[in-house]
């Protein structure tokens, strides 16, 4: 959720003419990220939380593209590029968690 709330700031911030492409890209990455691990959570049982944090994690890869991407269009200053850590941070939680719960099966 802090990174949805970050990347919705840094995304307004982008030019208007991507309004349509490249923000409304990154917006839907960002929120499928909490949206499947929430809808993860509510399944009940681990094999599907597993499957909705592995979609979980697509999202979050499609969204470090959109930033690296962004990034090399020139679109974010260098202090907005931070971002990306924090994208690549949500990663490796997920594919910690994901291990967690493969080791369970």
């Amino acid at each position: 959720m802090e990174l949805a709330e970050e990347l919705y700031r840094l995304s307004a911030e982008l030019p208007n003419d991507e309004r349509f492409g490249l923000i409304s890209q990154m917006r839907r990455s960002v929120v499928s990220i909490a949206s499947n691990i929430a809808e993860g959570t509510g399944r009940g049982t681990d094999k599907d939380f597993a499957r909705f944090l592995n979609i979980a994690l697509g999202s979050a890869f499609e969204l470090e593209t959109q930033v690296l991407l962004s990034t090399r269009l020139g679109y974010l200053k260098e202090s907005q590029q931070e971002v990306l850590g924090r994208v690549i941070q949500v990663q490796r939680m997920l594919h910690n968690l994901i291990q967690k719960f493969q080791d369970k099966a």
